[in-house]
């Protein structure tokens, strides 16, 4: 053993003493040293560091390095990242890595590390649609591109300096599915946030249990929410509609019955453009299929406006620009949803603003806008994050 993996050896070894959560996940994680590396990246399967880059570093920064290599991988940020832009969502998930690895006073990140405070709470998926179309005020001159996945998304020059898989000298083999990939981190999250709460004599952090339900229990699309809540029948679910099985969308099938749709619109200035237009066009997807659902729209800033003809072509210019409140059309609902009415109200928001004292008595799915406020503060009904 050389005396670059001796001092890496060590790293992990510091991590499993200091930070139990981490040190479990270590256990499942397969690294190497090739010096074609730049600094220090994985591939989804293992992570590879640079002798060099690793030797120059001190014991606190190689431990955030180590810890930062390990999240990307335990958190699966490379089958995750799908077709979106490489470079944008390797900074996306720095962000967020980034943001744990800050809150570890045993950790220390070298100077340069991808930050961003009011943004590294949140989903990567979520901090990618946040970063928009110029990521470029971010740089990556700590550890560079880290995330690799396919030698053709890099310039001839990263390729000739990092072949991938260059030796064969992984335990994971090259054919080793998405899904197995899944499944061993999914364990290991499992495991480790078992004997890190035994230690703790307490619950794990709330960014931990975040990212940790992520990866074991991953949220549905909330197109696949919208969807699932237009369609269910006071009866539950009693089959799969077959057209949609070809988008991967197991949707249930409506069996006659008649089903309203509230649809409430933040137009208080937090919702843009985009995101009204893909809204109301994902509604009026579901509205053709399913000439059953009987919606309605509002839009509603500290006032609500409507209700307006999903249909009609003119809502592309919303009503509204004040403040922000939830509560009119809460109360609107109260009084003209019949009693035993098959209904369900659904309202896109950022989620800052007022909400009602009392829970409706009809289910209330929020789609929030990338950057709103987080899940677990909405005070009843399911979230879905706003996020492509």
């Amino acid at each position: 053993m050389t005396d670059i993996e001796d001092k890496i050896s060590a790293s992990i070894l510091r991590i499993r003493m200091r930070m139990p959560f981490f040190g479990v996940l270590a256990l499942f994680l397969r690294h190497r040293l090739d010096p074609r590396v730049p600094t220090a990246c994985t591939d989804g399967k293992e992570v590879i560091f640079n002798p060099e880059f690793a030797d120059k570093l001190s014991k606190p920064e190689l431990d955030a390095v180590m810890v930062h290599e390990l999240l990307h991988t335990a958190m699966l940020h490379i089958p995750r990242r799908q077709a979106r832009d490489p470079l944008r969502w390797n900074i996306a998930a720095d962000i967020v890595v980034n943001g744990i690895i800050r809150k570890e006073k045993s950790l220390n990140l070298p100077q340069g590390a991808c930050i961003n405070p009011k943004w590294e709470n949140y989903q990567v998926e979520e901090v990618y649609k946040l970063l928009g179309q110029n990521p470029e005020k971010y740089s990556l001159s700590w550890i560079g591109q880290d995330l690799i996945a396919d030698p053709g998304e890099y310039s001839p020059s990263t390729v000739a300096a990092f072949p991938l898989d260059p030796s064969g000298e992984s335990d994971w083999k090259s054919a080793v599915s998405k899904e197995e990939i899944e499944a061993h981190w999914k364990q290991a999250w499992q495991e480790a946030s078992t004997l890190a709460a035994s230690f703790a004599q307490g619950n794990l952090p709330a960014e931990i249990l975040m990212h940790l339900q992520e990866v074991t229990d991953p949220a549905l699309d909330w197109r696949t929410l919208l969807w699932r809540y237009l369609v269910r029948t006071p009866s539950d679910f009693s089959g799969f509609d077959r057209r949609h099985i070809g988008r991967g969308l197991y949707l249930e099938a409506l069996e006659g019955e008649s089903v309203s749709a509230r649809i409430a619109i933040d137009t208080s200035g937090s919702v843009c453009g985009e995101e009204l237009v893909q809204f109301v066009a994902e509604v009026r997807e579901i509205l053709r299929l399913y000439p059953q659902i009987d919606a309605q729209l509002y839009y509603a800033d500290a006032a609500l406006y409507g209700p307006f003809d999903i249909n009609d072509e003119s809502l592309t210019h919303p009503v509204g620009g004040g403040g922000t409140c939830f509560k009119p059309f809460f109360k609107e609902m109260e009084k003209t949803i019949q009693y035993l009415e098959n209904s369900v109200l659904i309202y896109l928001t950022d989620g800052y603003g007022t909400f009602p004292e009392t829970e409706p008595d009809q289910p209330v799915l929020w789609v929030v806008t990338a950057g709103g406020l987080a899940s677990d503060n909405f005070p009843f009904g399911s979230v879905a994050r706003l996020i492509t």
